[in-house]
This record gives C-alpha cells, structure tokens and sequence, in this order.
C-alpha cells in the first residue's frame, strides 16, 4: 500500500484556534489574567504541562472575568488553546508563566503609555511585538522558518505585495530557495498565484511520488484517491473525491451535459466545493447552471484535456491547489493579525508594504538579517534589544535618513525632522483613507450599523481590532473632521490607539475616550475646543455612565485650561430624556475644582445629538460655522424645558439619503 505522508509546505504565526477579534486587547487580558491565575500561592509550585485539572481551572477562571462564554466540552482543551498563541511568540514559557518580553508588554498595558519612545516611532507595546516577531520561529521538517525575517526579505526587494501575494505566496516561502524563486516569479510576472502555488507543491517529492502513482493506477478508486489526496487529519476524509471525479470525467472529458445536476450535487459533497464552483462556473446558481450548463461552465483545465492522463493530472493538481488555496487563506487572515500588531506594516488599496522608516531601515541591513531567516533565535522570551536579536539590527540612524531623503527627495539632517515629514505623509494617508474609504455614504451606512448594534458588520468595514465604542469615537472623529472642512490636527485630536494604517485599537486599559477639537478664532465664533463625547449605552445605562463623566471632563477641562469658551457634543445612537434633562441644566449648574472651592464655574455649554441627527447633518452637508451657531442659539434660547429643548433648537429632521454597505478597510471597491 503506497505512503504519500502530508507535509507541511508553508508555515502561520500562532494557531487559527486564537484567531480573535480585538486581537491586541485579547494578549493583554490574558497576561493580566494569567498574572493573576498564578499569584494564587496554591499554584505557584504546580506545572501546566500534562496538567489537565490546572488547564480546566484556568478555564473556570477565564468564565469567571467573562473572557469566554458557554462551557466548553474540554476545559482543558479550550485553555489550552487560548494561551498556545502567547507561547509561539514568547510572551509565555511552555508552562504559561509570563515570560520577560509578556511582563514588559503588561507593564506598558497596566500603565496604558503607549506613546512611542523607538526610532520606529511606534507604539511602546508594537515595539515589543517588533521584537518578539523578529525572533518568533515556526518549525517545519527540522527547519525553523523566521516569517519576520521572510515577509522583510520579500518587501525589501519587491517593495510591495498584493493582498494574494501575501496570502498565498509568502507562507510558501519555507526556504532560502523557494524564497528566491517566489521573488523571481513575482518578479518577472510571468506566473500567475495558482501556476506558482503548484510548481512549489509538485516540487515536492511526496507530490511528486501521488501523482505518478495517481497515473499509473489502474483505476481510479477511493482508495487510490485517499492515497493521493494526502489529508492532513485523516485520509477517509477524501472518500466524497470519487463521485467528483467520476462525474468530472463525464461532464468535461466526454462533454455530457446531460450529467451536469449529478455533478453538482458531487460536488456539493467535497468541504472545498466553493473553491471548485469558482473555477468552474460564471456564477453561484445550481440552477442556472443546471439549465444552460454549457454557458455558465468557464474554461477550465479538465475541460480542455485530449487524453485520460492529461484529466487525471489535470483533476490531481486542482484537487491540492484548492486544498493549499483553502488553507493559505485560512492561516492569511491569522498572518495580518500577528503582523499588524508591529506597526511597521501597512494593509491599503490590496497592497501590503512596509512604512517609511521601518522600511527603509530593514532594506540597509535585509541580506544580513536574511541569512538568519532559516534558524531559531535563542532570545524568544527576554525582552532583550534589537541588536541583541542580531547585530545587524543596531540601527544606524544616518542610513536611514539616507534611504528616506532618496525617497522622498528632500534634505534631512536628523532623525527628529523626520517626525514632521511622517506627520505629513500620515496627514496624506489619512485624507486618502476619509476619500476612499469613509465616504458620506458609508458614513451613513455605518451609522446605521451602529444604531442596529450590528457589531460584526462593524468590524468587517473598519477593523477587528477594536470594538464597536471605539469605532464610533473613531467614526465620529472622522464626521466632525470632513464638516469641519478637514481642517486642524484631527489625528491629534483623537484621544485613541491608531494602528499603522490610522485604524483604531482598542487596549485592555482604560484611558480618556474624549475628542477635544482645537478651533482657531473666525469670523463666526472666537478660539475655543469641542470635546466630543461619543457612547453606545443605552436606557439606564447611558444615565449611569454618561451624565457625571461628561460634565466631570468639560468641568475639569476648562478649570486646567481657563478656556471658557470650550463647551461639549455628546453623541449617542440613543438619547435618554433624563440625559438631556441633566446636560441643559448645567447652564444653570455650578462646578467646583475639588481641590480649591474658589475655583468655579458658573455655567457649561453640553449640547446632545443622536445618530440621527449625525445622519441629517451629513446628508444636509452642514458645516462647522453653522453649527456653532444652532449650538450658541439653542445654549442661549429661554426654554428650558429639556424635551422641547431638544426638539426645537437641537434636532435635525432631514431624511438620510440612501445607504449602502461597502468594501472592508483596504480593498479597493
């Protein structure tokens, strides 16, 4: 019986069992509750390993700070899981202690200072992640693949890869020889992703030795296709392959039409049918298909065979380019989540490359650091410097500003004026990012999202690595920046963590969830600050959360700034009447400094919106001065009375135009 064992031809950072959402804020809890599991002296002297009962206990303990929901059938199991990501990239040992590089990462999140204090110019906690990730190995038939070190490697000569090159070719680079060739097919263009992915499968011997084997064979059997198929969990799990053949066989090889819906329902029993249903046909509809089978079958390799052993080859290569596909586009969206948490790489218009400096550093030294992209680093769990990672990595600032000013064509004499020209190009980006992404209908569209609470949607358009409060301080941020004629320093402005790509993050610790908007004197109002307040709650909630915090931080604001002038925007997808009530009354309301009952306030300016009122706003183009005056008017009109308030001065009655949903952050619509 032939022997054609599965194996690994492409590596992924961590495990697609922590593949979470939020995915920064997900690490940090976990340290904390870690920190916390093993402070408890009856465990201190008791190991993970093997350890079934203390695995199933810190799945207790995960339930208990409501980390999971439901009851997992293997505690164990489940915890287990949670942690193994951690382990790969050395912020836990193997027995989930806290390594050196996790105690460094916890300390940053425990003091929520994240400001970047790197040449990188990126976050504290990214920079860790930058380090961790430089020495983070993946073991493949003896080899330990740097995936770092290879992603570097290929942007370092190609300075870009599309969205399909880093999902389906970079995995693929498991040596310094597939490595180059990946590099050179890119290159040239001469290869398409799927001619690539299957020259590097057939370049394997175990593949080689199937399909030989799959020729010879003097039929086809089930047998005979679980050999070849190579599962990687279990070869019974290929059985469904025969009636695909044989009906393939029929359909394409003899063209027998009449053989299409017994095709169909073959091929609705193979796990990866969406795959072949995409190479195939035109469009997703059985029944179309099914009616006119010869206008919606696309040309197609099986098709175009003029001999049995040209389909069997032909039916072999698509069956394992469709189970690599498959696989490499599970493991992709696990690879950007590790990446992104680096900040040194940037996901927009389908295209991944690297930042400016980072990018221009890592190509002075990229044939020196490759020469170690095939070895472990023996650093993983110490929170060491880069130069302890690799010598090459000792940054040489001049080099980088050598690589820069050739880029970008100007003069620069030190690291330090390089913060101006990267505030710039963010600036750039970022308007980019508004033009092309938060467009006045996707804001709508979004905003109707928020008041559903459609939170999976939410994070598909924007970004998995915040949740929906943050989103809607960030979206709320980009509204007040385009009717504010996308003027002033919005990214400033925004009291939040931005990814690499000006996405926001959300961190397990707290902070200051304000917008405070900088207005410089006009014709229509003097100098003065927004402080945008943004919040999800609702009914009893919004009462207990909202009114004293939003009162508490213009209070405080003006008393630190003696900016009088500063007043408030609360924005909520749900207005409660004893919230608007509480807001009008501070005209009347006085506010102490609890450190000096001297220092007062007699009055603050809070004026209440709802997403509705965002929607007519949009939808009527109104602009900042115009606003500023309803705001002053309904501040100073004689009604008190909160509802009537509300509805007369505030409320914006217009129909939002029409929404539709859109493409997610970084591919193009």
């Amino acid at each position: 019986m032939p022997n054609f064992p599965f194996k690994s031809y492409c590596w992924s950072l961590g495990t697609t069992s922590f593949r979470t959402k939020r995915f920064n804020k997900t690490i940090e809890l976990q340290l904390s509750m870690l920190n916390d599991f093993w402070s408890d002296a009856k465990r201190q002297k008791e190991l993970w390993q093997s350890n079934n009962s203390l695995q199933a206990d810190y799945y207790d303990f995960m339930q208990e700070r409501c980390f999971v929901v439901g009851d997992a059938t293997r505690k164990d199991k489940d915890a287990r899981e949670k942690t193994s990501g951690l382990v790969d990239i050395g912020l836990l040992d193997d027995n989930r202690r806290i390594t050196e590089a996790g105690k460094a990462l916890l300390k940053i999140s425990q003091t929520g200072d994240f400001e970047p204090d790197n040449t990188f110019k990126i976050p504290k906690d990214s920079f860790i992640y930058l380090k961790q990730l430089l020495k983070t190995s993946v073991p493949i038939d003896g080899v330990h693949i740097r995936p770092m070190l290879v992603l570097i490697h290929l942007l370092s000569e190609l300075k870009k890869l599309t969205y399909e090159e880093f999902t389906y070719l970079l995995p693929l680079c498991i040596s310094e020889e597939t490595t180059n060739q990946i590099i050179k097919n890119i290159s040239l263009k001469t290869k398409g992703i799927d001619e690539i992915i299957i020259n590097v499968l057939l370049s394997k011997d175990n593949y080689k030795e199937a399909l030989k084997y799959f020729l010879e064979a003097n039929e086809v059997t089930t047998e005979v296709l679980c050999d070849v198929g190579m599962n990687r969990k279990s070869r019974s799990y290929d059985k469904p392959y025969l009636p695909l053949y044989n009906e393939a066989f029929h359909l394409f090889y003899r063209k027998d039409y009449s053989r299409i819906s017994h095709f169909c329902k073959a091929l609705s029993g193979i796990k990866l049918n969406k795959w072949w249903r995409t190479y195939l046909f035109d469009t997703s509809s059985a029944t179309a298909i099914e009616n006119l089978p010869q206008k919606h079958i696309k040309p197609n390799k099986l098709a175009q065979c003029t001999s049995v052993a040209e389909f069997r080859k032909a039916f072999f290569i698509l069956m394992h380019l469709f189970k690599a596909k498959a696989t490499l586009s599970d493991y992709n969206d696990l690879n950007r989540r590790y990446f992104k948490t680096t900040d040194i790489f940037l996901f927009a218009d389908s295209e991944v490359k690297m930042d400016l400096i980072p990018q221009k550093f890592f190509e002075t030294i990229d044939q020196q650091l490759f020469l170690q992209a095939f070895s472990p680093c023996q650093h993983l769990k110490k929170n060491c410097t880069l130069e302890e990672i690799s010598p090459c990595l000792k940054i040489e600032e001049s080099a980088i500003l050598v690589g820069i000013e050739n880029e970008l064509g100007i003069t620069i004499n030190s690291i330090d004026e390089v913060s101006d020209v990267l505030e710039k190009e963010r600036y750039n980006r970022f308007i980019t990012l508004i033009d092309n992404h938060f467009t006045d209908k996707n804001l709508l569209y979004l905003l109707d999202c928020f008041d559903q609470r459609n939170d999976d949607e939410i994070n598909r358009l924007v970004t998995e690595n915040a949740d929906s409060p943050t989103i809607f301080e960030y979206v709320l941020g980009i509204i007040w920046y385009k009717l504010s004629g996308c003027k002033g320093k919005i990214l400033d402005y925004l009291k939040l963590s931005l990814d690499a790509d000006l996405l926001p993050v959300t961190h397990a610790a707290g902070g200051e969830a304000d917008i405070v908007y900088e207005y410089q004197q006009s014709s229509t109002y003097p100098k003065h600050t927004v402080l945008l307040e943004a919040t999800l709650a609702d009914g009893t909630n919004q009462r207990r959360m909202e009114m004293e915090p939003v009162s508490r931080h213009l209070g405080n604001y003006i008393l630190r700034t003696n900016d009088h002038n500063a007043y408030c925007v609360f924005v909520s997808n749900f207005l409660h009447p004893q919230v608007i009530s509480d807001f009008r009354s501070r005209k009347h309301t006085y506010y102490y400094d609890t450190q000096n009952d001297n220092n007062y306030i007699e009055s603050m300016k809070i004026i209440p919106l709802n997403t509705n009122d965002l929607k007519a706003i949009i939808s009527e183009k109104i602009r900042y001065n115009d606003l500023y005056v309803k705001f002053e008017d309904a501040y100073n009109a004689g009604e008190d009375k909160p509802k009537e308030w509300y509805d007369n001065y505030i409320k914006f009655a217009t129909e939002p135009i029409a929404a539709e949903p859109q493409a997610p952050y970084g591919e193009k619509e």
